[in-house]
C-alpha cells in the first residue's frame, strides 16, 4: 500500500449480492488487511443486508450502510462518500460487489495515489484486458470511450470505469451534492469533476473479469443516459473554449485597436 495512503475505505455498493458478497469481502481483507469496508445495500430482498451484518459482526473491519431502497450505484457511492469523509478516511475506493474488480489489484492502484488524486483502474489501456466479454460487449464499451474521448476531450483511456480510488482531498474539493448521474455517467461524470477541480488523475491497468455469479445492473437506459449526458457536458466545455478563444483575442487586438483609435484622434486634431 501506498506510503500516503492512510485510512482507506473500501465502498461495495450491493443490490442481491448475496451469492458474492462474502468472497469479495474475504478477498479485500486479504488484499489490503488495513482497509476498512463499508457494504453500502439498497434494501436488497435476497438477504444481502443480513449477510452484511453477519460479516460485520465477525470482523470489525467491516460495517454497513443501510439504504432504504434501490436509488442507482451513482447514489450509492455518494453516499459511501460522506460516510466516510464524516469519518476522516483518506482514500476511498469503489469497488464492485461481483468480482469484476479483483481486490488483489488494489495494492497497486493505492501506489499510485503519490502522483495523482484520483486513479482509475483502467481496462482499455497497454496492459489492461477484460475477461468473458463478447466482441459485441468489448466493442460497445470501447466505442463509449472513444466517444467520451472525443466529445468531453477527457485524458484517459476508461473513462466509465468504475475501479476507482480517490483522495478525500479531492473529494472535498468537488460538490458531491451535485453529481445526480447513474451508472456509466457517474464514472464520466466523477472523473470530469476531479479534473475540473484541479485534481491529476491516473490510470492503472486491470483485468476486468465479467461476474460469474448474480445479474449485471446495466441496461440500455444506462447506456443512452451515458450518451446524451456526456454529449452535453462535451458541448458545454467546448463552449467554454471558444469564450475562452475570444477573451484571449480580444487581449490580443485592444493594444491594436488603441493604436487605430489614438492616430484617428490625431488626424482629427489636424
Amino acid at each position: 500500500m501506498s506510503e500516503v495512503a492512510g485510512r482507506v475505505l473500501v465502498i461495495i455498493p450491493t443490490y442481491n449480492e448475496a451469492e458474492t458478497l462474502g468472497k469479495i469481502v474475504f478477498r479485500v481483507r486479504a488484499s489490503v488487511p488495513a482497509a476498512d469496508i463499508l457494504v453500502a445495500d439498497d434494501n436488497s430482498p435476497d438477504g444481502t443486508g443480513d449477510l452484511a451484518d453477519e460479516l460485520a459482526r465477525a470482523d470489525t473491519h467491516v460495517q454497513v450502510l443501510h439504504r432504504l431502497a434501490k436509488e442507482g450505484l451513482g447514489a450509492a457511492y455518494l453516499a459511501g462518500f460522506h460516510w466516510g469523509l464524516e469519518r476522516g478516511y483518506d482514500v476511498l475506493v469503489q469497488m464492485d460487489a461481483d468480482g469484476s474488480h479483483q481486490p488483489e489489484e488494489l495494492p497497486n492502484l493505492l501506489a499510485a495515489l503519490d502522483r495523482a488524486d484520483m486513479v482509475k483502474g483502467s481496462r482499455w489501456m497497454s496492459g489492461g484486458r477484460v475477461v468473458n466479454w463478447d466482441a459485441k460487449r468489448k466493442l460497445l464499451s470501447q466505442g463509449a470511450n472513444i466517444w467520451i474521448q472525443a466529445a468531453m476531450d477527457l485524458p484517459v483511456h476508461d473513462s466509465t470505469g468504475g475501479y476507482n480510488v480517490y483522495k478525500a482531498s479531492i473529494l472535498r474539493a468537488i460538490d458531491l451534492d451535485d453529481v445526480a448521474s447513474r451508472g456509466y455517467t457517474f464514472q464520466v461524470d466523477m472523473t470530469r469533476r476531479v479534473l475540473e477541480a484541479g485534481g491529476v488523475v491516473a490510470e492503472v491497468p486491470i483485468e476486468f473479469c465479467e461476474r460469474e455469479a448474480g445479474q449485471s445492473k446495466m441496461s440500455g437506459g444506462i447506456i443512452r443516459e451515458a450518451l446524451i449526458r456526456t454529449a452535453g457536458w462535451g458541448a458545454g466545455r467546448r463552449w467554454e473554449q471558444i469564450k475562452g478563444l475570444g477573451g484571449r483575442v480580444g487581449e490580443w487586438a485592444a493594444p491594436l485597436v488603441d493604436k487605430v483609435k489614438a492616430a484617428r484622434s490625431g488626424d482629427a486634431a489636424s
